[in-house]
């Protein structure tokens, strides 16, 4: 026996039986190299552990999944110091860990706040402010290492009571958090626990595979403040554990940061940077080519066609699950109807919105969550395309034969507007005529995000942005379930319910795949909600700008970045 097996031995040997059995599935050739790299981090295995098993282990069968959360500009050498310039879409709430929601939001509090771990480019979790994690044998308790010796801006000294303290606020309905969205259902009141400094045990209501994922960057509510902080009173001093801290912040202009040296990781290298606040899209690609910023963290096709062609900005694309979501009312004539909705989705032509929309850049969509780029996706269920014939005669056998009238309404951000005219024209192509009214802004589209009190929840037909997780399981959980939160189209079914249950509950790829598969299945069925396509995430920086880090979920990362000269 040579050295290389005696340590994979003794690894396994240490290693929980998820863990071996992750170990299995990659040395049977069940999942690639790729995918046994991703799922081990998720579990609580390090990266560079799970590196030296996938070269010692062989297996790795089947394609590779590309794409990702995260993606650097070009890297090189740079300087030390230096501001950098970054435009951001507004946020539509105030700076309070528990109500944003939106991609501004989300790059505001990630501009000082630190996650458990963050997700990467590869869907890997890289350990933050916790050191490792690890399940019990079902995947109902979780226990997490927070690392020791960080502080918060303020000086104090984080502990693992900021966790427990950070995560009971978030979870506690009375606080109506946004980190419900994926948090509900899975961590309830009381449920999480800090038996010393150094140690957060999470007892969940249901097992979950994915868990580690729903608590790190990809839930952008979840960054851990001081357990005696007011959530409401985070925007006075934005105290977080990161490599910046604030200097100042103007609400509806922007916010200035500089270098945080007492920084328990590597010191940043810029001397800080400036968030310059923007309504709209249009305007963030007139600053870069003015030369007004060096950084815009997001744009679309549409609004920023100029920039894929300029010589002097540097685009990066990120494969992602980013996509917007066609959502019609099923307890609402006349989509109570699965035909009527099936026939609208029927009409659209996901090739040419593709092409037109986002020149290429994106995946087609099939009306799932379940993007190309999840592992866990079964493409084996066909792709819908257009079929006007068919739609026609769905809507005959639904009593429809001459059309009906419908409003659909959304909001004036990225190439929604776009989006929404597209449907307007091919819905018009099978009698269907619809209205489209564009609200505002993204505030007046959302509301405070609850039913009753928020255009995008209460109304009829409508089309939302969703923003990048590295697991469906929010958007499962959160769209599709009775009780969802974010469940726009009022889409109440059990056996859907029951299915997205086992395929959270899954602990292995092959129990995900074969829900993933059912769910797909139900939902082309079904035809809730229409998803067209899952686009690349483009951000855009000045050629000089290296290092400097994109995440689909709306957060950018400037501690290595700098300056060529």
């Amino acid at each position: 026996m040579d050295d290389t097996q005696r340590r994979v031995d003794a690894i396994r040997k240490d290693s929980t039986e998820l863990e071996n059995h992750i170990i299995d599935e990659y040395a049977a050739g069940k999942i690639t190299r790729r995918e046994f790299v991703r799922r081990g981090t998720v579990v609580g295995m390090s990266i560079p552990l799970v590196s030296f098993l996938a070269a010692a282990c062989g297996g790795g069968g089947g394609g590779e999944t590309t794409g990702g959360g995260t993606s650097p500009t070009a890297t090189g050498e740079v300087q030390a110091g230096g501001n950098i310039r970054v435009a951001l879409i507004q946020p539509s709430t105030e700076p309070n860990p528990l109500i944003v929601k939106d991609e501004g939001g989300a790059g505001l509090l990630g501009s000082t706040g630190e996650f458990l771990s963050f997700s990467n480019a590869k869907l890997e979790l890289e350990p933050r402010l916790a050191e490792s994690w690890s399940p019990n044998a079902d995947g109902t308790e979780w226990t997490f290492k927070i690392r020791q010796g960080v502080t918060f801006h303020s000086g104090a000294t984080l502990t693992a009571n900021d966790v427990k303290t950070t995560f009971e606020t978030l979870v506690d309905p009375k606080n109506a958090s946004n980190a419900l969205s994926a948090l509900g259902g899975v961590l309830s009141p009381g449920n999480t626990e800090a038996p010393d400094d150094a140690t957060v045990v999470f007892h969940l209501d249901a097992p979950n595979g994915n868990f580690p994922t729903l608590v790190s960057s990809a839930n952008y509510n979840a960054i851990i403040i001081p357990a005696n902080l007011d959530p409401a009173d985070w925007g006075k001093t934005f105290d977080g554990t990161g490599p910046f801290m604030l200097d100042s912040f103007t609400p509806k202009v922007g916010a200035k940061f500089v270098r945080y040296d007492g920084y328990w990781g590597e010191k940043a290298n810029p001397d800080g940077f400036e968030l310059k606040f923007y309504d709209e899209e249009g305007p963030m690609i007139v600053a870069i080519q003015g030369d007004e910023v060096d950084f815009v963290e997001h744009f679309s096709v549409s609004g920023g066609q100029a920039l894929l062609t300029d010589p002097n900005v540097q685009v990066t694309a990120i494969r992602t699950s980013t996509h917007r979501q066609l959502h019609m009312r099923t307890d609402k004539d006349p989509f109570t109807d699965k035909r009527v909705r099936q026939a609208i989705a029927l009409s659209l032509d996901r090739n040419a919105m593709v092409d037109g929309l986002w020149d290429g850049k994106a995946d087609l969509g099939n009306d799932s969550p379940f993007a190309p780029l999840y592992p866990s996706t079964d493409t084996s269920v066909p792709q819908r395309e257009q079929n006007i014939d068919q739609a026609k005669q769905l809507l005959s056998d639904a009593g429809l034969a001459d059309g009906f009238t419908v409003e659909l309404q959304t909001w004036n951000g990225f190439e929604i507007p776009d989006l929404a005219q597209l449907v307007k024209q091919y819905a018009s192509e099978i009698g269907v005529t619809v209205n489209v009214k564009i609200v505002g802004d993204d505030t007046a589209y959302y509301g405070d995000a609850v039913f009753g009190k928020s255009i995008w929840l209460d109304s009829v037909m409508g089309i939302t942005d969703y923003g990048h997780r590295p697991v469906p399981n929010v958007f499962l959980s959160s769209v599709y379930t009775s009780k969802g939160t974010w469940n726009a189209a009022h889409f109440k079914n059990s056996q859907a319910d029951d299915l997205i249950a086992q395929y959270i509950a899954a602990l292995d790829l092959d129990s995900q795949r074969s829900a993933a598969k059912q769910i797909q299945e139900l939902l082309l069925d079904e035809t809730p909600v229409v998803i067209p396509y899952f686009y690349n995430f483009l951000s855009a920086s000045k050629p000089t700008l290296k290092n400097a880090i994109s995440a689909a979920t709306g957060q950018f990362d400037l501690s290595k970045a700098g300056y060529t000269s």
